[in-house]
């Protein structure tokens, strides 16, 4: 590949996605809970012109239902670059949805990020997070950014001090 490979690419890709993710109700094996919710998936897609939030059942069999929440967008950042990195070289990549329960308990989702430390912030402060594969075009678009922006730092050794020297110097025996 050329030398403006890359520059050449990324000034052709999207710089915001439109997404929707797909939640699942289920019925819980849990006598305490009634239903069991989880994100499936993500779906995405480069037009992000009226699109509103908004959330439709898509699937219905018996109680098993699956519901389409529109309106997220996804934008990537500088400063997250090293998360991303350490996220697309992982053994299995991901996408988090981050959601909160609303008064009836149903979780909602509010944010989708690729960034793993994002994700963590949210779910040491208690929220819902959900792990989901990331589509193909969104791996594709975080992976051109990455190699574009991010230079990983090289690892120093530390040189170890003396932590029992004496005030002129000398090491004390």
């Amino acid at each position: 590949m050329s030398e403006q490979g890359t520059d050449y690419l990324a000034e052709l890709s999207p710089t915001v996605f439109s997404l929707s993710v797909v939640m699942q109700r289920s019925p819980a094996t849990s006598p305490w809970q009634r239903y069991a919710w989880e994100a499936t998936g993500v779906t995405a897609s480069h037009w992000t012109d009226g699109v509103s939030p908004a959330v439709h059942l898509v699937h219905q069999e018996g109680e098993l239902r699956h519901y389409l929440y529109s309106g997220f967008r996804l934008q990537l950042h500088l400063d997250e670059c090293e998360s991303y990195y350490h996220n697309l070289c992982s053994p299995s990549p991901r996408m988090f949805v981050l959601a909160r329960a609303d008064e009836e308990g149903v979780p909602v989702p509010f944010l989708v990020t690729l960034s793993f430390d994002e994700a963590n912030a949210y779910q040491e402060g208690d929220e819902v997070v959900y792990a989901v594969a990331i589509p193909a075009e969104l791996y594709r678009w975080c992976e051109l950014f990455v190699l574009n922006q991010y230079v990983p730092e090289k690892r120093k050794k530390r040189r170890r001090t003396e932590w029992h020297q004496n005030q002129n110097g000398s090491v004390a025996s």
